[in-house]
């Protein structure tokens, strides 16, 4: 097994959910609880779901080869690249794990002073909280009929293979019913 999805190393787990503020100038700060994991130089890019990806420097080559193994035909393949890889920056922590997220991102994930990050392993999720709530609604309503989906798909032989536009997540809705 390879790729970015399976390199989970129990010891340096991102997890948990962490609320904070987006202060001047588009500045917040890391929890700390994330910093002690991610080290001081991070890579920040949209994220799906309108929200934004902090990938540790030291796991982005691991998410560059999984968005580059696809062959460079595959519009999907050339579209991901062009909107992970595309919208990505380096940033730095300083002493004290603040950093300041591009005006192109904290757009893009219409970021407001109330902010959420969300631990997901490999990865942290900054979101606007309010969109956060309503996405955490969305889960625990849908979270049976999401599991049931992933329990017919092999990921290990087909990352990324999920897609929720297809499933029947109740009450006759179609798809993530998300933007």
């Amino acid at each position: 097994m390879s790729g970015f999805y399976n390199l989970i190393n129990i010891k340096n787990m991102l997890i948990g959910e962490f609320s904070a503020k987006l202060q001047d100038k588009n500045r917040t700060s890391l929890p700390k609880k994330f910093r002690s994991e991610t080290g001081d130089k991070l890579i920040i890019s949209k994220g799906y779901e309108d929200c934004l990806l902090v990938i540790p420097f030291s796991k982005w080559d691991l998410m560059i080869k999984d968005i580059t193994n696809k062959p460079f035909t595959i519009g999907s393949a050339r579209d991901t690249a062009r909107f992970i890889l595309g919208s990505a920056q380096e940033v730095s922590l300083d002493d004290q794990g603040r950093f300041v997220i591009p005006q192109s991102l904290v757009h893009h994930a219409e970021l407001n002073e109330d902010i959420s990050f969300i631990g997901l392993i490999n990865w942290v999720e900054i979101w606007n909280e309010a969109r956060w709530k309503e996405r955490e609604n969305f889960l625990r309503t849908n979270s049976s009929n999401i599991a049931d989906a992933l329990n017919g798909i092999n990921v290990s032989e087909n990352p990324g293979s999920l897609n929720l536009d297809s499933v029947n997540l109740g009450s006759g809705n179609q798809g993530s019913g998300y933007k």
